[in-house]
């Protein structure tokens, strides 16, 4: 019977197999524009059911359909949505597409930023958005994605900062001039990482930290979309600026393999003859491929490789400056113009580090059936980077008998055998000794992953997901000495690292419970945990590594936190023109205590969507981040015969408390934005936002605080000295910021031009107020000293360091096979006051930097169907940043007339002209001038 029974359900299965297969039929065609040229990665999908596909690299496309009647929509970023209906039979039925430009721009994709309940198109969107297909960032052909949104973004700026050691893993970026701690990464809508790394250095972004843009490789992008508003209600902490989300390729259309190559048009003088001759060459490999399977099935992803050289910039030293700086007695003067006479750069090796990358990402998604979509995705990147730090010459450091010209550091051994040649006093001790050079390496591991599930049942639409995360750096410091251990020191240094990890689960659900009204709501879990690895004790013992000392042992530790947050969304429309959004949310720390926020924003359409005014106002906040609690590092010095301590204190520590410096709390943010959107032809359109961002206990690294030279009775003096410290620097909530501004956007597409079509494209930042309200919030036995938490030299750093203004001004013609675009930035002015390089004449003076335009050329040229070669001059009429000082009082105007006064003090701000192109503090823009970058793709 059993057997039987088995027959008789085979039989029936087979039945009901071949029916089904006989009853699906195959549909195929090809995309073309109305040139007849093939689209690829055309959207092909089924109106009304999960069913679709992408067209290939010769833009045919295949789906497989029961029997029945179909209404088929194709989409291409740039073209018009065009529908056909189609009767599906059971064979093969064969429909050709050909897209009309023009109607179909990335206003009118579909963003997944900015809302909870609902998506909508960049035009339906209450607050001002902005989408970068992958297209737009390989156009600037930048070597990596921080890079390349700083030519198409006008309020995103990054620069490599002037002086690099670890800030060569990754430089620090800010939107709207808010440091990088304020904008939110997410990929594929879940928090992304921060970096472990904490920015010390006096330039732009300073004591904060941010994500690594730099680890996330383009050519596994399908578009960026930024919000610019303030978004704490609907993401959390950090999201005061705005978010970025970094949408990923998904379903699987071609296989593109691209080589790239590029150089800058000069090189420095360069001491160590790195490869290239300075000149900063690049090159690397990318490949991006996939396969889909099943209806819903994908798997996308991408490898890159790439070696990026050393961009040597070194400023030919001004000896006035090197002997006002190191001389005082006549033979030393003179063994300084001797060694300049040989040496005119110092043998300084300045610009940009070299870096060997690695980045694998992978993303991928298929239906479980009743369990709904299962999506995933995972990223990982290593990096090793080496740079240097400022040539120790004969007259600056002897450090004789030290060094033993060891080659035990991997043959990187610059120290010549004459250290031990001279005894110290000897005037002549550069004859046969010309210094050494220290040099700084890093290693970097970043890596995220998430894996989560979304499905629909009644209307409710729910996601649920995991997200892992972190950031590892580890430091070598080579070519060195510690001068405390004498003729024991090794030259070799291991001085530590640090480590941040996450792991993040998130719950969303959302209903449209009528057309009009719809609801979402959600909670997020985070736990974080930040890592401090000491050094070897040689590292840290005494003075110290020379040019960059280890982290002390009893500064290492390892700190947690855990937070959980709710939020709730509502969304009603009025009416099909007008639109109101709320949203709610409370977040409790368990190292802090707790936040709630709110935000509110409309949007209201006029005349057939020509006119969209839209505005929102909304409460923030900004956790602390765990390395602004814990972080310290302290160094060890003689002072008066005594061993003192001076660095960075974290604000649990004893100074601290000393100090009546409080426990850090969250800052808080109050955003306003308001804006219109201009539609008034179908290929033009323009938006103007306004937006005011006012923050209150804002975290700030402090100056460093040390009592004045002929103080010791003051409070502050007494418990310095009980401390035996010699100053201290801290984070603390400092101040209340205010930060106005101005964004537009203007773009005109598909202007017939010959025989092809112009795009235009003119956006802009402007930035009508950035400054500290009132004081700083000085602690009492820093005030009662007449000392400040916040020096002129931090001030300025905050409220001018970067571009007062920015625009981009593009033009991209398209013809063919040819594609040509130019794009012009125009970086604004801005100011540094350096005291730490300048002396006290800088409370009086400010370092300012010219406005500049830098030009971009990119041509691209369609070698076959499936070869492309692109070839872009980056800044092609070598503008460099240009400053000069200003007084902003009467003492410093009279100060500058004496020119020698002027030029001596020009000097000290960039170490002797060492950094003459942009001073110790950085500029608006790149200092390397020219580059020229190839790439080639090929698809298949």
């Amino acid at each position: 019977m059993n057997q039987i029974f088995k027959q008789i359900l085979t039989a029936l299965l087979l039945f009901a197999s071949c029916t089904a297969f006989a009853q699906r039929g195959t549909v195929t065609g090809k995309v073309t524009d109305a040139d007849g040229e093939s689209l690829i990665g055309a959207a092909v999908q089924v109106q009304g059911a999960s069913i679709g596909t992408i067209t290939d690299v010769d833009g045919n496309y295949s789906l497989q359909l029961n029997a029945g009647t179909y209404t088929l929509e194709i989409s291409y970023i740039g073209y018009a949505v065009t529908t056909r209906n189609i009767t599906v039979g059971t064979g093969t039925t064969t429909l050709d597409i050909s897209l009309e430009s023009g109607a179909t721009d990335l206003t009118e994709v579909v963003v997944s930023t900015g809302s909870r309940s609902s998506q909508r198109t960049i035009l339906d969107s209450p607050i001002p958005i902005d989408v970068f297909g992958q297209n737009e960032l390989k156009s600037t052909t930048q070597n990596s994605f921080d890079k390349a949104l700083q030519y198409r973004v006008p309020s995103f700026n990054t620069v490599n900062t002037p002086v690099n050691d670890a800030t060569t893993l990754l430089d620090p970026y800010e939107i709207r001039n808010l440091g990088p701690s304020r904008t939110l990464i997410l990929v594929n809508g879940k928090r992304k990482n921060t970096s472990s790394l904490l920015y010390v250095q006096f330039s732009p972004g300073r004591g904060e930290t941010g994500a690594d843009l730099s680890a996330i490789p383009v050519d596994a992008i399908k578009r960026v979309e930024i919000l610019r508003d303030g978004a704490s209600a609907q993401y959390g902490s950090d999201a005061i600026a705005g978010v970025m989300n970094v949408i990923l390729k998904d379903r699987y259309d071609y296989s593109t393999l691209t080589f790239r190559a590029g150089t800058t048009t000069s090189g420095g003088e360069d001491f160590v003859r790195r490869p290239g001759n300075g000149r900063g060459d690049t090159y690397g490999v990318s490949l991006n491929s996939g396969s889909n399977f099943g209806q819903k099935g994908y798997i996308n992803y991408t490898i890159d490789l790439s070696q990026q050289n050393s961009a040597v910039r070194s400023g030919i030293i001004d000896v006035d400056t090197e002997i006002a700086t190191f001389g005082g007695f006549p033979e030393q003067d003179q063994l300084i113009r001797d060694y300049l006479n040989d040496h005119p750069t110092g043998n300084n090796v300045n610009g940009t580090g070299e870096i060997t990358a690695g980045k694998f990402l992978l993303n991928g998604g298929f239906s479980a059936g009743t369990l709904g979509n299962v999506y995933g995705n995972i990223a990982v990147v290593t990096k090793k980077v080496e740079s240097f730090a400022n040539f120790r010459a004969p007259y600056w450091r002897q450090d004789r008998g030290l060094l033993h010209a060891r080659s035990d550091n991997g043959g990187k051994n610059y120290i010549t055998e004459a250290t031990l040649a001279f005894p110290e006093d000897d005037p002549d001790i550069y004859q046969g000794y010309i210094g050494y050079l220290p040099t700084f390496e890093g290693d970097l591991t970043d890596y995220t992953a998430t894996v989560g599930v979304d499905n629909e049942h009644n209307g409710w639409k729910h996601d649920v997901s995991l997200t892992i995360g972190g950031n590892k750096q580890l430091y070598s410091v080579n070519n060195t000495v510690n001068r405390t251990l004498g003729t024991s020191s090794p030259v070799s240094f291991k001085p530590g690292g640090f480590s941040f990890n996450h792991v993040v689960s998130n719950l969303d659900v959302n209903k449209n419970i009528t057309d009009a009204f719809g609801i979402a709501f959600g909670a997020e879990a985070r736990s974080e945990t930040y890592q401090i690895f000491a050094g070897d004790q040689a590292s840290y013992f005494g003075e110290g590594a020379n040019s960059f000392p280890g982290i002390r042992e009893e500064n290492a530790r390892t700190n947690s936190r855990f937070n959980l947050g709710v939020y709730f969304d509502a969304r009603f429309d009025v009416s099909p023109n007008f639109l109101i959004n709320g949203t709610v949310r409370s977040e409790k720390y368990s190292d802090f205590g707790g936040a709630s926020v709110w935000k509110l924003s409309s949007r209201y359409k006029m005349l057939d969507d020509k006119i969209i005014l839209r505005g929102s106002v909304s409460t923030g906040f900004r956790a602390p981040s765990l390395h602004q609690i814990y972080a310290q590092s302290t160094q060890a010095s003689s002072a008066g015969g005594t061993i003192v301590l001076s660095g960075l204190f974290n604000n649990l520590s004893a100074a601290a408390r000393q100090l009546e410096i409080p426990r850090l709390t969250p800052e808080k943010s109050t955003n306003i934005s308001v804006g219109v959107g201009l539609n008034p032809a179908k290929n033009f359109n323009i938006s103007l936002d306004y937006y005011n961002i006012n923050i209150t206990d804002r975290i700030v690294y402090s100056s460093s605080v040390r009592a004045a030279e002929n103080d010791s009775t003051s409070n502050l003096a007494q418990i310095l000295k009980a401390g035996e410290l010699e100053s201290v620097q801290f984070f603390i909530n400092g101040v209340e910021t205010q930060t106005d501004g101005i964004d537009f956007v203007a773009n005109y597409r598909n202007l017939e031009v010959g025989a092809g079509k112009l795009g235009i494209s003119l956006s802009g930042n402007y930035t009508i107020k950035n400054e500290i309200v009132g004081t700083p919030n000085n602690p009492k036995p820093i005030a009662d000293a007449g000392a400040t938490i916040l020096n002129n030299q931090v001030i300025s750093l905050m409220e001018e360091g970067r571009p007062l203004y920015k625009a981009i001004l593009g033009f991209d013609y398209n013809m063919g096979k040819l594609s040509v675009g130019l794009y012009n930035t125009l970086f604004g002015p801005t100011k540094f006051q350096d005291l730490d390089n300048g002396g006290s004449i800088m409370n009086h003076i400010k370092a300012e930097f010219d406005p500049a335009v830098v030009t971009d050329l990119v041509i691209s040229y369609d070698i076959t169907k499936k070869a492309t070669f692109t070839l872009g001059v980056n800044n092609i009429l070598n503008v460099l940043p240009k400053w000069d000082l200003v007084g902003i009082d009467q003492e410093g105007k009279d100060y500058l007339k004496n020119e020698t006064d002027k030029s001596l003090l020009r000097g000290f701000l960039g170490f002797s002209g060492r950094y003459d192109i942009l001073g110790y503090n950085g500029s608006q823009f790149s200092q390397l001038g020219t580059m020229i970058n190839g790439n080639l793709s090929i698809r298949f």
